[in-house]
């Protein structure tokens, strides 16, 4: 354990050097504030700013209890004196609750001295297991604070192997979902069905399920759509020592019809919308007139630190690199004579500074046009300008490995537009769901002579083209794109007027087709090649036929199904020549699979 860090810790201690602050928690269906989590930080300008720095410290002094009760005393008084709506869920170990420094009556008469009602106090039991995972013991005490209206919540549910026996065992009111499982939830169906699990167990346990972490809409749009109650994050609000007791989040929900479900990702992975705020870590915060020797210290407190963030008022004024200060104080004499001066003489007065919202693809191009050495330096991330933390060049490159390999995975590279596994995905959703939906098989005739006689590389401008025109007659946030493969697309509506748009569709690719051949070559509206068999054909311009289909809940089980309906759908719009749409209005016979 290092002396400093004890010698910090009680300092903190003994002033009551924390304070508090709030992050909303609401409901997913309406967007109203249900509740705030109550968190903890230390002194902006110290090395245990961090909750995570100051429990380790906490532990490695054996003060841990100590940390927890001063902790918790903060939390309610700031919470009381704010008045803020809905319920306070406080964050408290289980060792703690069945300890005699957490008696229910003391707990009790310090909430009504300050004002605040026991029934709206949740205590949100940690992971960390009690020492010998003694469930009665637990069992025991949680029924004697239930007994003065206080309520329970799990926290991090699948982040460790107790969590789920700890939800039976103690039939808690609230359980939280670890954020690992929210992360992406929106494209990822092995968590999306880890979520509607979890999510089906509470209606049974009569428990309400928080969503943690959720920071894009996207993921607030499926959970919302897959019924999860509650949510909490970045996306919504971050955590504030004077949080807004209203939020307008109305906008952020689904909008359009009632079955309406959340589509999956319609563009290419690498041009979606990673921003800066997933790199953010959180890494203590030094003052600017903090000394060269503490800074020293500070770097020796903790060595995977390789940048410290110089921050007065929330504003960033610089950094401080863990190599500069060393090369600095190798030099002879440096230290004896700088080591008490003020950390800013050795600050970069201009360190990279990027906003949370700032894309990946963005930042990483500021990052190869500057300096040389700012490739391998950490750099601040910002909300307004205000200080939130840090992010390494090291997980930006690992981030956008990651984007590249799903695109290499997931996207045709050639339209940029999703393909067979993601398509698949959404409409197996789609169905999951019980929604309302239409599926168009959009197919070129005459492209294979077309590809011939011309070459890929007009066959590619013309799939490309058919790509974005499909697209620009789609409504983003309800309808869906795929592109199969060849001049193969999938098209799912969403929209009421899908009709109309696939009208639109063909009289557009019908222009596009004679603009761009009329100007470019003889062969509008047609050409004259060699057929197969040696003899001259005259062949027209490639077409466009849709064919669509409507999928009514209960009638498909599985996207084969309905590709194999929406492809015969195709073939009967192949039959009119030019450019055509045949919609299936027969109502179709329920699909289902048999056994035995």
């Amino acid at each position: 354990m290092s002396n400093s860090g004890d010698f910090y810790l009680k300092k903190i201690l003994a002033a009551r050097q924390l304070y508090a602050v709030f992050q909303p928690i609401v409901g997913l269906d309406k967007g109203d504030i249900r509740g705030y989590e109550g968190l903890i930080r230390g002194p902006s300008d110290g090395p245990l700013y961090s909750p995570l720095e100051l429990f380790k410290v906490a532990g490695e002094s054996g003060l841990t209890l100590e940390v927890e009760r001063l902790c918790c005393s903060i939390i309610l008084k700031r919470f009381a004196q704010l008045n803020l709506p809905g319920k306070l869920f406080l964050n408290v170990s289980p060792g703690a609750l069945e300890t005699t420094h957490y008696k229910p009556d003391d707990i009790f008469s310090f909430l009504d001295g300050i004002g605040v009602a026991s029934d709206k106090v949740v205590f949100e039991l940690t992971e960390q297991l009690h020492g010998g995972g003694d469930y009665q013991a637990l069992r025991e005490i949680v029924s004697r604070y239930r007994g003065l209206s206080f309520q329970i919540a799990i926290d991090d549910l699948g982040e460790g192997f107790s969590s789920l026996r700890r939800w039976s065992e103690l039939l808690p009111e609230y359980v939280k979902i670890d954020m690992h499982f929210i992360r992406d939830v929106d494209s990822n169906i092995v968590k999306q069905q880890f979520v509607r699990s979890l999510n089906a167990i509470a209606g049974v346990a009569g428990t309400t399920i928080i969503a943690e972490g959720i920071e894009t809409e996207n993921e607030f749009r499926f959970l919302s759509e897959c019924g999860v109650a509650c949510g909490q994050g970045f996306y919504i609000a971050h955590p504030r020592s004077n949080p807004d007791a209203v939020l307008h989040i109305a906008s952020r929900q689904p909008t359009g019809p009632a079955q309406s479900a959340p589509r999956h990702k319609n563009r290419h992975p690498v041009r979606q919308g990673r921003r800066a705020q997933r790199l953010l870590r959180s890494v203590p915060v030094i003052a600017p007139a903090l000394s060269n020797n503490d800074v020293c210290d500070l770097f020796a407190m903790h060595p995977e630190l390789h940048t410290l963030p110089v921050v007065e008022h929330g504003k960033p004024l610089g950094v401080i690199t863990r190599s500069a200060l060393i090369d600095r104080f190798a030099r002879p004499y440096q230290r004896e004579l700088y080591g008490k001066k003020a950390c800013s003489m050795f600050m970069d007065d201009k360190p990279l500074v990027a906003d949370k919202d700032t894309s990946l693809q963005q930042l990483s191009h500021i990052l190869v046009e500057a300096d040389r050495h700012r490739l391998v330096s950490d750099f601040i991330i910002t909300e307004n300008g205000h200080y939130l933390g840090i992010g390494t060049s090291h997980d930006l490159l690992r981030e956008l490995t990651d984007m590249q390999i799903d695109a290499a995975r997931y996207a045709n590279p050639l339209t940029q537009l999703p393909g067979n596994v993601p398509i698949n995905q959404h409409i197996d959703y789609l169905l999951q769901s019980e929604c309302h939906f239409r599926v168009c098989y959009a197919d070129l005739d005459n492209f294979k002579p077309f590809n011939d006689v011309f070459g890929y590389n007009r066959g590619d401008d013309v799939i490309q083209m058919t790509g974005d025109i499909l697209s620009s007659f789609t409504d983003a946030e309800h309808d869906f794109v795929g592109h199969i493969g060849g001049d193969d697309f999938l098209l799912v509506f969403q929209t009421a007027d899908w009709e109309h748009r696939c009208r639109e569709m063909l009289r557009e690719f019908s222009n596009a087709m004679l603009e761009y051949f009329g100007a470019n070559h003889e062969a509008a509206p047609g050409y004259v090649a060699k057929s197969r068999s040696g003899k001259k054909q005259f062949y027209s311009l490639p077409t466009l036929s849709l064919g669509v289909i409507e999928v009514e809940p209960l009638r498909f089980e599985s996207h084969y199904q309905i590709a194999a309906a929406a492809a015969l759908a195709k073939t009967q719009a192949k039959k009119t020549k030019g450019n055509s749409l045949f919609i299936e209005r027969r109502r179709p016979r329920a699909m289902h699979s048999f056994s035995g």
